[in-house]
């Protein structure tokens, strides 16, 4: 199909390079656009083929992922890219490199035997290229088909393809809000501001902490979904660019004025309140919402502790964390605002999150920041 998201695949490996394509090839939505064994041949074949997203191993020979990022950003190519590479199990560092120099997102390849434990990583690979590469022909004014012209047209994007299930297709209708929970208290003045986010989330952070307020005096916790080990490094490249402190957070860190903390991968995040002093608390608990950490239990947490004096945000996602207990948020007394569907890479979490009527506002990623800090210093 014409309307199909095309991918360029380049890794050094053939059997990787094949693998990926397989999974490519029984996903409703995507086509292989070209294969590419490193660096240098993707650039010789992107002018040909113009694929809608590019999945990037870093470690190749002639030219490796960076030195191809490098080349793609002096040469102008805005095409996003998806990082899947084995390279991230030896550092963060140079998986954050990548994304400081335009990747868009990364997965790490399973240990163990590739062509054996690959598929694990199959429907988190498959929606992000699909969601950044809708997102992409959208900007060059491209059709991207919708779930139920996609289950028309090909039959097995009904079934077998979990993906499709937590993606929501540009074109799908979104359901009517239900009605909102009750509230117990009024809005009072905002003290906490608890976000969720997951896919498109690297991306989505860089453009909102960026802009923040250098005066913004409201702590902010965040639940990105991310694999161990990668947030604390995450966290340094968003502090590069942040006006206000943004750390990893440890058990027992202080929830304090001008400081964002990150929530580890594989650890829950939760607050706890004692008088006028917070903290936060990390914990090996199971997953919810089939996440750890989970922006659910964030923000549970956050509205005992806080109630009315909340101010929770969801983000662009694949699934649905965080769209219950944003609600929790709401019949407390907090304020809740979403991601609008035409900004986020995948509006899951965000969308389910307004169709259960937990979203008072929907807002864009480019005022994401600016209507955080004026809710945040608005006097209730």
């Amino acid at each position: 199909m014409a309307d199909e998201v095309s991918v360029l695949i380049v890794d050094d490996s053939a059997l990787m390079r094949n693998l990926i394509g397989r999974m490519i090839d029984e996903s409703p939505g995507l086509v292989i656009a070209e294969k590419a064994m490193n660096g240098k041949f993707a650039l010789d074949k992107i002018p040909r083929v113009n694929p809608d997203i590019i999945v990037l191993d870093l470690e190749m020979p002639e030219m490796n992922g960076i030195e191809f990022l490098k080349e793609r950003k002096k040469r102008g190519i805005t095409i996003p890219v998806v990082i899947l590479s084995s390279i991230a199990r030896k550092g963060a560092e140079i998986t954050m490199e990548a994304l400081s120099l335009g990747a868009s997102d990364f997965i790490q390849k399973p240990s163990g035997s590739e062509s054996e434990n690959i598929h694990v990583v199959k429907d988190t690979l498959v929606g992000m290229l699909f969601g950044y590469g809708s997102s992409y022909r959208r900007t060059q004014g491209k059709k991207v088909l919708s779930l139920s012209e996609y289950k028309d047209k090909v039959p097995k994007a009904a079934s077998g393809n979990d993906y499709l299930s937590h993606l929501s297709l540009s074109g799908t209708p979104v359901s009517e809000p239900a009605k909102p929970p009750s509230q117990i208290r009024k809005p009072a003045r905002t003290e906490i501001i608890a976000l969720g986010i997951s896919t498109g989330g690297p991306d989505a952070l860089r453009v909102v902490f960026a802009q923040l307020d250098s005066d913004l005096k409201v702590p902010i916790v965040v639940v990105q979904h991310m694999p161990p080990g990668f947030t604390s490094e995450f966290a340094k490249s968003l502090d590069r660019i942040c006006p206000l402190d943004v750390k990893e957070a440890e058990d027992g860190d202080a929830i304090q004025a001008g400081r964002i903390l990150i929530a580890q991968g594989n650890k829950h995040m939760e607050v706890e309140k004692k008088g006028y002093n917070a903290v936060v608390r990390l914990s090996d608990s199971p997953q919810v919402s089939g996440h750890r950490p989970s922006a659910d239990v964030l923000f549970a947490s956050v509205a005992m502790s806080y109630q009315n004096n909340t101010l929770g945000v969801i983000m662009t996602g694949m699934g649905r964390d965080g769209a219950n207990h944003l609600g929790t948020i709401y019949k407390e007394g907090g304020i809740t605002i979403g991601q609008d569907e035409k900004s986020s890479i995948v509006y899951g979490m965000p969308r389910v999150a307004y169709e259960l009527g937990h979203v008072m506002e929907q807002v864009s990623l480019n005022n994401m920041a600016r209507r955080i800090c004026e809710i945040a210093k608005t006097k209730r």
